[in-house]
């Protein structure tokens, strides 16, 4: 065969093998021709003998006249009695030397068409099928290399913010390509196809921590900790489950675990054939590397720009830093948390000293899921949700109760609710899973264990989000959790939230705050989640006496909105976010107009604000939150706090750490610091 001109290269494959190269010239004619041929291959090469190596294919030049011999082809074809078969198949396909022989047969001699028998015989078939299709071979070869180069340049400039999704960003030169050339060049065969793959593989997994980071900023707010958000991708499956359905979850799970496959593996091999297309012509090559490498210092030196950010980019050499950055801080955090949390300004107070300006109060802490300041001062979902407010503020002042609310900054955002609970509760700032853990484990006092520690209350806590085992309520004080399974309900899921907010207040009327013969006053921590995403379909008020079992729920969840034609779409989200909150907030407050007495003390927030498709990109992370009672002694407690009265926060009433409430509750209500170091 003819060898390919490596100062040609790239190009695509020829059309067929050289007519000189027919089995009907005879033996020695192929001999001479293919010497001659390779002789002169190996002149023309001169400096690029590395090149030959690897040849990509062969060069259309020294091919492109068989096309014109169609007679030579078929009378070899039907010489295939009296020939070889061996040899006749060998010279027409273009199989190397001796693949045909081993193979015994390639073809059945005299029948056109026929299939190649034998394994080997098969596997040669098959690598020579660009000879036999050459036209369609061009065609794989140029794609597959556009394709490549394609992949690669957008995995090197690739944000990782989805909002940064523009053309512009893909329009600068990246400096780690031109480095990567630079080696690539230098290097021989083996090291750098080696290089080639580690290089693309670690690129594909860039890509895929800036996918993972686009999807947490967008439902979390924050970028993916590669140290401790694995275990978060659990319950992203639980998610799609609740909300979606079993069959989807998993088929997303699998569907989602072979992506990840296919990115590292066509990354590894799209950097591997621009390596060997490099190698192919090394003047040319080098000159290019040298020119781009000095645009690039320009470009980085005078500044230059275009859309707003710099042409000269090293966008994967940055993601890599800021990684590392932050597993190194992940790390270093775990220690110093774990010394925070073992000191408690109140952790060593005597139990008699613990809120004494609350005794004989029935003291509820609910959390409404997403509460959060978009909801109240967003155009799109302020004016239902403000009415809402206003509404339940004058009709709770109807039944003699009085509020105060303020705001609080949350821990999280869009969504890890629990760290929004914990901070709010023990008066650290819980914003990562490891933080979590350490708190779990940890003897800190918590605000609701406070009430548990002073031994002046029973304490309760009503949780339908939870659905299996919760050692949490050890660190929560908690005496007794009804989870989801545990309060009588039968009627249907509304996507992820297993019952309404409204059967869930009425199941803890019965179960604990309505039960008669209590020797002591209850502290509840509630937890409300209908107005969890995706917001679809929607619970509806229905008459207290009408709850029953929850069944009477069934026609509203089938005539609500559908998860699936919600979850993706920015303005049905904020629309039926806004009525989830709308929701809650009157089932809350019906509730405490209905079953509140004159030492009911209602203290309710959000856990954080909803996800940026609703709350925006530039949302801030507060959350509102407010004080409800009869008792006018209990609100002037917190008459220096200078929140607003009613439900509704002004705009500009002070705006506190979520962390900093616990120690500011306890304060208020006549406990004393105790400081305990651990």
């Amino acid at each position: 065969m003819t060898t390919a001109h490596p100062e040609t290269e790239p190009a695509p494959p020829a059309d067929t093998a050289s007519p000189e190269a027919t089995p009907a010239a005879g033996a020695t004619e192929n001999s001479a021709s293919a010497e001659a041929t390779e002789t002169a291959g190996t002149a023309e090469a001169g400096e690029t003998a590395e090149a030959r190596e690897t040849p990509e294919a062969p060069d259309p030049a020294a091919t492109s006249e068989t096309s014109a011999a169609p007679e030579t082809a078929e009378a070899t074809r039907s010489a295939g009695a009296t020939e070889t078969p061996d040899a006749a198949d060998t010279a027409e396909a273009g199989v190397r030397p001796g693949a045909a022989e081993a193979a015994e047969a390639t073809e059945v001699p005299g029948v056109v068409g026929a299939r190649p028998r034998g394994v080997r015989a098969r596997v040669a078939h098959w690598r020579d099928w660009r000879s036999r299709h050459a036209r369609a071979a061009r065609v794989v070869w140029w794609t597959a290399t556009v394709a490549s180069a394609v992949l690669v340049l957008g995995a090197l400039l690739l944000p990782n913010r989805l909002f940064a999704l523009h053309t512009s960003q893909f329009l600068r030169l990246p400096g780690e390509a031109i480095i990567g050339a630079a080696l690539v060049l230098a290097l021989p065969r083996r090291p750098r196809v080696a290089l080639a793959a580690l290089a693309g593989t670690v690129l594909g997994a860039v890509t895929i921590l800036n996918v993972l980071d686009m999807q947490f900023v967008e439902y979390l707010g924050r970028d993916f900790n590669v140290v401790l958000d694995w275990t978060l991708l659990s319950d992203a499956q639980s998610y799609v489950a609740d909300t979606l359905g079993g069959v989807v979850a998993v088929a997303a799970s699998i569907g989602l675990a072979l992506l990840v496959v296919l990115v590292l593996f066509v990354m590894a091999a799209a950097t591997v054939r621009l390596s060997n297309l490099l190698v192919r012509d090394t003047r040319r090559a080098t000159r290019g590397t040298l020119i781009a490498g000095t645009a690039w210092i320009t470009c980085s030196v005078l500044g230059l720009q275009i859309a707003g950010g710099p042409i000269a980019s090293d966008r994967v050499a940055g993601t890599i830093a800021s990684e590392a950055g932050r597993v190194r801080d992940t790390l270093k955090d775990e220690a110093e948390f774990g010394k925070v949390a073992r000191s408690d300004t109140f952790g060593a107070t005597p139990a008699a000293q613990l809120l004494p300006d609350l005794r004989g109060k029935d003291v509820v802490f609910t959390f409404i899921e997403s509460y959060g300041r978009s909801a109240i001062e967003d155009a799109g979902m302020a004016p239902g949700v403000d009415e809402t407010l206003a509404t339940r503020t004058a009709a709770l002042a109807k039944a003699g109760f009085s509020a105060k609310s303020g705001w609080l900054t949350s821990a999280t955002y869009g969504g890890s609710s629990w760290l929004g609970h914990s901070t709010t509760l023990s008066g650290l700032w819980v914003d990562t899973q490891q933080r979590y853990r350490t708190v779990m484990a940890s003897d800190h006092l918590s605000l609701t264990k406070a009430f548990q520690k002073s031994g002046a209350w029973d304490t309760v806590g009503i949780m339908p989000g939870v659905q299996k085992g919760w050692p949490e309520a050890k660190f929560y004080g908690l005496d007794k959790v009804y989870n989801a399974f545990e309060m009588g309900y039968q009627g249907p899921k509304f996507s992820w939230s297993t019952m309404p907010d409204q059967y869930a207040l009425e199941a803890f009327q019965r179960l604990e705050h309505g039960r008669a013969g209590r020797d002591k006053p209850l502290m509840s921590e509630i937890i409300l989640t209908s107005s969890h995403q995706p917001w679809a379909p929607i619970p509806k008020m229905v008459g207290w006496d009408d709850l029953g079992d929850g069944s009477v729920f069934k026609g509203i969840e089938a005539a609500g909105q559908k998860a699936s034609d919600v979850i993706a779409d920015s303005a049905k989200s904020k629309a039926e976010y806004g009525k989830s909150i709308q929701y809650s907030v009157t089932a809350l407050t019906e509730w405490l107009e209905r079953y509140g007495t004159e030492d009911t003390v209602l203290v309710f927030l959000g856990d954080h604000q909803p996800i940026s498709r609703v709350s925006g990109n530039n949302a801030s992370r507060d959350v509102p939150v407010s004080i409800v009672a009869k008792d006018p002694k209990v609100l002037d407690k917190i008459s220096s706090w200078n929140w607003t009265d009613g439900l509704r926060p002004a705009h500009d009433a002070p705006v506190w750490k979520m962390s900093s409430f616990r120690d500011r509750f306890l304060t208020a209500y006549g406990s004393t610091p105790h400081p305990s170091k651990g």
